[in-house]
Formats: structure tokens, sequence, C-alpha cells
């Protein structure tokens, strides 16, 4: 219990608030700086960008949020006193079915997040109390697997 004390204290500020900076974003922010570029955004530009972000921003919050594709470079650069929480989803959703299936980073685990330096693990999924069960409970077990990396590895996790 201790761990998840101590790391949740990573992430908040002195009142116990998690004042955190979000840019895990992948997908949507290469568009959005593509439509501002005068070239194609690279991942190296992504990268940079987070990285700039980080080192500009971070001295002004308890946390921050980034992606393991782009962001560890960011996490690098943040402040010290800045907590780091680290996503496990892949970038959108599945399209090929219904019900915005998530899918996790293959390369990664709750265990690889928490070498990388993350405080806490983040995972979205976009769940909708009116779709079938069938789709729920699918997307329930998924949330269940990786609750039960996080409490082997003694992370949170951020759902």
């Amino acid at each position: 219990m201790i761990g998840k004390i101590t790391a949740l204290q990573r992430l908040s500020n002195s009142d116990g608030i998690i004042a955190a900076l979000a840019i895990d974003q992948r997908g949507s922010l290469k568009k959005m700086l593509a439509k501002k570029a005068d070239h194609p955004v690279t991942s190296s530009d992504l990268s940079e960008f987070k990285k700039v972000i980080s080192q500009k921003m971070t001295a002004y919050s308890s946390a921050i949020l980034l992606d393991p594709e782009y962001g560890l470079p960011a996490a690098l650069a943040r402040d010290s006193n800045c907590g780091l929480l680290l996503a496990y989803e892949k970038t959108g959703y599945d399209v090929s079915e219904p019900g915005r299936m998530p899918d996790l980073l293959p390369d990664w685990s709750a265990k690889r997040l928490k070498e990388a330096g993350a405080d806490a693990v983040k995972f979205m999924v976009y769940y909708d109390v009116d779709e079938p069960m069938a789709i729920n409970e699918k997307k329930q077990a998924f949330i269940e697997r990786i609750g039960s990396e996080c409490v082997a590895e003694d992370i949170p996790f951020f759902l």
C-alpha cells in the first residue's frame, strides 16, 4: 500500500490535488500540428513538441500525462517535482466492429510503463451503459486485466 500512496503523492500538489498536464494525444495532435506546419509532421516532430511543452509547463503542474510512443523524451525533460502518468492504450479505437473497442500498446505492459518511470498507468475506454451487454462485458474484462497488472506492479491505475 505504501507504493500507491507514495505514487499518488508524487502526482499531487501540496493540497493533495492532481493538477496534471495531459499531452498523451497522438493521432489528433499530429493532425492539429500538421494544419499549422508547412511540412508533414513526423514522429520526431511530435516527440520534440511534447518535450518542449514538458520543459516549459511542468513546473506549473503536479503531473504530466504522456504516451510512451512519443512522450518518453518529454518525460525525461519534466520538472523534478512533476509526477508521471503513462498511457497504455493505442490512439483511437477499433472502427471495424461496434462499441469503440480499445486496444493496448503492443510493446508495453504495466510493468514496462513503471520501469519507464510511470507513477501511474492511464487507460482510456469509451463506455456507454446503453451499449449491448456483450460489448460492455468485453470492456469490463479488458479493464479487469489491466487492473490486475497494476495491482501486481503496485502502481495506481487511472481509468
